[in-house]
Order: structure tokens, then C-alpha cells, then sequence
């Protein structure tokens, strides 16, 4: 996963990796989508530390990075679940498709209920509840930080009644009936007053309910987005977990909706990065294992003038093909799989690089084939009739 100093031996090609559209393009792109930074004049070559003084030197002939530094010494650098929400995730063009899904392959009714599974800080959960006051929302995640985070930092702005129509629970999805309930701060839940007593803290007390005793009601839709279904290295816990989620849909039909990118350029080593206002984030890919089908994936952030977050975020992935996840799928009970699918620009083809960024008009569409690209992305659809 990239050791710091270690030269690289390739010749480093810009190629596609999973980010989210600019600020402004919130609404247009899925999380899942692959975007790409501005490309490079020239062929970049070097080790990892190269690369950082490049980056640290651009933004010192700039200012950004002076000034960066005197605000985070005063405030404290930026948290790296809100930098992971700024560069990867778009919550709003998921909802936007997982609605068109529901509505498509289910229909009958309008989608209340969500469970987000691997939802970290539950970023598309608050969204979920903010785009109708009738929502409600199911959270599971292993990190009970990023769960503690979000209460403090995304509930807050969905407005009075959002504790009240999320639960977020720390656990395994391959055991979500033993998953904890994760407790809200006393201030968070009496609006206009400030508690300060240590004891009304977040925390997961041993005296929450777990997700089997809750009451919850039956989903609607059940995601997995960012590739998190990559993180169940064999067949038999992926087909667990599509049990899991096809027993908590909805006896009236619902639907589980996840994403997953594949290709050529996703079966080798990589290293890019996407510049924002005040940060530069960094995707890095380790070698591919073509016998077990796995790699590491590392995000990094630059802060800054010789400020950075390494390896803020690592995952051991196991690259699964859809011919896999649609078997699974099925086995698990859910009566047929649609893919929709995203060819993203031949990363190949050094004279076409001005025609690397992806389009608004390159939308997601229903396939039953799809010939092999250079990079591809998917929402993969399994579909619960009632």
C-alpha cells in the first residue's frame, strides 16, 4: 500500500477511480461515480514523496496552503470523515436512483423506509430523511466513530424531528440482530438546551437495544454503497449478508441496490488525486492480486504545506464480478438482479485526454450485456417482489 519513499517503477498513467462530482454537482452524481481530476501535461513519474512535494510546492505559489495552515492552528485541521464526505460521497444523486429503482421494479407506492448498511457517518441516511419529513432510516456500520460522528455533525442539519426518525446501530452486517443501538447526546434530543454533564456523552451503553429488539419498520431499500459489499472477501458471507438484507425488505416488496466498478484499469497499481479548494484528495490503489482478486485501497489527504492525512481511510477489497453478485443474489432469495450500468473514458488513450471527465449527459442505463471497457461502473438492482 504504498511505503513512504518507495519509488515506483511504472510510468504513471491518469486513470478513473470512484469519486464524487465537483461541490456544485451534489445533486447530478451518485457516490459511486467516477470523475477525474484536470489531466496532467506530461507523463508523472516518482516516488510518493515526489508527489507530495508537488503537490505541497503548488499550493505554497498559490497562498492556499499559508493560509490553511493559520486557520487549522486555531481551529484544528478538518475532520477526515467531513474531507471523505467533501471528495467522495454525493448522496442525492443516490437517492435520485434508488428511487427511480423502487418506483420501476417494485412501484405501488412512494419509498419511505431506508437501511443504509456500511454507512459509516450515515451521510445518504440524513439525506434520505431530509428530502421527505415522512422518512425514516436504518444505519449499520462496524466504525462507531463515524457513527458518533455523524450524530454530532449530520443529524443536526436534517432539523428537530431527525433523531427521532433514525436509529444507528454499531455492528456487523453478517450479525445485524446483535448490532447495538448507538445513543444520542441529552443535547442533541432537547432542542434549546445545553447539557455539559460527562455522562450524557455519545456512547454505546451496554444497556441499548439491540437492532433484534428495536422496533423498526420493514425497509423499502436497503443499500451498500462506496463498494463496501468489497469488503466480504468470500462467497458464503455474501450471500449471508443478501439474506440479511432480503429478510429486512418489506413483505410488500423492496428492493437492495448496491454499486461496484470494474475494468481494465481497475485490475492494477494506481495512484491519482482530485484537487479541492482547500484539500487535495489521494486514491491509491495497490497491486492487483489476480488469483484471490484482491487489492488495497488507501485515501489520503493533503492539508497543506506538509500537512497530510495518510492513509485516512484503507480497505482490503475483494474485487467481485457481477456474474458473482447476481448469483448470489439470487440464491439469497431475491427474485431477479438488474444492472445499470456507466462506461467511464478509455483511461488508455493519452491523445483524448481533454475527454476524461465524465459528462452530465452520461447517465446510468439497464443492460442484460455489456462488452468489456477500459473502467465501468454499476448499481447493481436485487429486486423482492411482494
Amino acid at each position: 500500500m504504498g511505503k513512504r519513499g518507495k519509488k515506483l517503477s511504472e510510468r504513471q498513467k491518469p486513470r478513473c477511480f470512484p469519486l464524487a462530482g465537483d461541490d456544485e454537482d451534489d445533486d447530478v452524481l451518485p457516490s459511486s461515480a467516477y470523475d477525474l481530476p484536470s489531466p496532467p501535461t506530461r507523463d508523472q513519474e516518482g516516488g510518493e514523496e515526489e508527489k507530495t512535494e508537488e503537490v505541497e510546492d503548488e499550493e505554497e505559489q498559490n497562498g492556499d496552503g499559508e493560509g490553511r495552515a493559520e486557520e487549522w492552528a486555531s481551529s484544528g485541521p478538518p475532520s477526515k470523515f467531513h474531507l471523505y464526505q467533501r471528495s467522495v460521497q454525493s448522496p442525492k444523486g443516490d437517492i435520485s436512483y434508488m428511487q427511480k429503482f423502487f418506483l420501476m421494479y417494485v412501484g405501488g407506492r412512494f419509498p419511505l423506509h431506508l437501511q443504509e448498511d456500511f454507512c459509516g457517518t450515515a451521510l445518504l441516511s440524513s439525506e434520505w430523511l431530509h428530502s421527505d419529513p415522512r422518512r425514516t432510516a436504518v444505519g449499520l456500520d462496524l466504525d462507531l466513530e463515524a457513527l458518533n460522528w455523524c450524530l454530532e455533525n449530520n443529524l443536526n442539519k436534517v432539523g428537530a424531528d431527525g433523531y427521532s426518525r433514525i436509529s444507528l446501530f454499531h455492528g456487523n452486517v453478517l450479525q445485524p440482530h446483535k448490532a447495538c443501538l448507538v445513543k444520542h447526546r441529552a443535547e442533541d434530543l432537547m432542542k434549546g438546551l445545553v447539557v455539559r454533564d460527562e455522562d450524557y456523552s455519545i456512547q454505546m451503553c451496554s444497556s441499548s437495544s439491540t437492532m433484534e429488539e428495536a422496533v423498526l419498520p420493514s425497509r423499502d431499500i436497503i443499500c451498500a454503497f462506496n463498494y463496501s459489499c468489497c469488503c466480504l472477501h468470500k462467497r458464503t458471507d455474501l450471500v449471508l449478508y443478501f439474506k440479511h438484507a432480503f429478510h429486512a425488505l418489506s413483505k410488500k416488496g423492496g428492493i437492495f441496490v448496491m454499486d461496484l466498478y470494474g475494468g481494465r484499469s481497475s485490475e492494477c497499481k494506481l495512484r491519482l488525486q482530485r484537487r479541492f479548494s482547500d484539500f487535495t484528495y489521494v486514491w491509491e490503489q495497490a497491486e492487483f492480486d489476480i488469483i484471490n482478486r484482491r487489492t488495497r485501497i488507501s485515501l489520503h489527504f493533503h492539508l497543506g504545506k506538509k500537512q497530510m492525512l495518510r492513509h485516512a481511510f484503507a480497505y482490503d477489497w475483494r474485487l467481485w464480478s457481477l456474474p458473482e453478485i447476481k448469483d448470489c443474489l439470487e440464491e439469497a432469495g431475491f427474485q431477479y438482479v438488474r444492472f445499470w450500468m456507466r462506461q467511464m473514458p478509455n483511461t488508455d488513450d493519452r491523445e483524448n485526454l481533454e475527454e476524461f471527465t465524465v459528462g452530465r449527459d452520461v447517465k446510468y442505463e439497464e443492460l442484460s450485456s455489456f462488452q468489456q471497457q477500459d473502467a465501468w461502473n454499476t448499481y447493481i438492482v436485487g429486486v423482492k417482489n411482494n
